[in-house]
């Protein structure tokens, strides 16, 4: 059910997408948007790790330390390549993974977490960071950031021409009003159809995380302590754009970040794996 939803809401946004070059351009204008989105996403698949670690001063874990032997284990038991592993130098403690495809992966856990978890509570919460390289979310994640972002460009592109080109006769005065709604609205739309993507990429993220560590309730004492760790020390480098690829909010110390967050509501998460350990 969730990946059919996930391919639904990546629909969506393509539909959004092209809609809104329509009303800008015409059918040129259609496709005009279509292939700047298809350029974006041409870029941020070739370079959307490489960007994202470089962004959070992310450091290349040796094979002699802890965190590697833990994911390499991991991923041999799960059948996946042996991704890299990274450090991230903050003390918030947080997880995520990032990677074009299996084969090209990397997972980065923070100092924080590292610090806060227990060994087996870390080793859920690398297990859950796997299943979103096998699940290939990363790329799906990419891809939806990406669109809403190409959203949010034509979106202010529609709004410059609307203020711009609104000089005319009361239709034209209708379609300046029509293309100023749609600008406002359609960043918006998509925005929270990404975070539609993220949370439901999440609970399969989760389940299948929790199947191979084979310890459900350790991933939900780890996602408990996470949520409260997030709020007791929020990630002040983080960026909205890239929230929904960590494992918990890492803005979850604002109560606006909260309100739209990227995931799904915790208390509904660490339900779900209690019920799979039930099981």
């Amino acid at each position: 059910m969730n990946t059919l939803k996930t391919g639904f809401l990546l629909t969506l946004l393509t539909l959004l997408l092209v809609g809104m070059g329509s009303a800008l351009g015409g059918s040129s204008g259609a496709m005009i948007a279509f292939i700047i989105a298809a350029g974006m996403n041409f870029f941020a698949y070739w370079n959307s790790d490489k960007i994202i670690l470089k962004m959070y001063n992310a450091e290349e874990a040796g094979p002699d330390t802890p965190l590697y032997k833990m994911v390499e284990k991991l991923a041999h038991k799960g059948g996946l390549p042996m991704p890299k592993v990274y450090i991230i130098p903050t003390d918030s403690p947080n997880a995520f993974a990032t990677g074009r495809n299996p084969e090209n992966a990397a997972v980065a856990a923070t100092r924080g977490i590292m610090a806060l978890l227990s060994h087996e509570e870390l080793e859920g919460v690398m297990a859950h960071e796997l299943a979103h390289v096998a699940n290939r979310d990363t790329l799906i994640g990419t891809v939806a950031a990406t669109f809403a972002g190409a959203i949010a460009m034509i979106g202010s592109m529609m709004q410059w021409a609307a203020i711009f080109g609104g000089r005319g006769g009361d239709g034209d005065r209708g379609n300046v009003a029509g293309g100023l709604i749609l600008a406002f609205i359609a960043p918006v739309a998509a925005s929270l159809i990404q975070m539609a993507v993220s949370r439901s990429r999440e609970y399969l993220a989760d389940a299948r995380g929790a199947s191979l560590c084979g310890n459900p309730m350790a991933l939900a004492r780890a996602l408990d302590r996470l949520q409260q760790g997030s709020i007791r020390r929020p990630m002040e480098e983080a960026r909205p754009a890239t929230a929904h690829m960590f494992i918990v909010n890492p803005l979850s110390g604002s109560s606006m970040a909260r309100l739209f967050s990227t995931h799904p509501p915790m208390e509904e998460r660490i339900a779900r794996l209690k019920a799979m350990a039930g099981r």
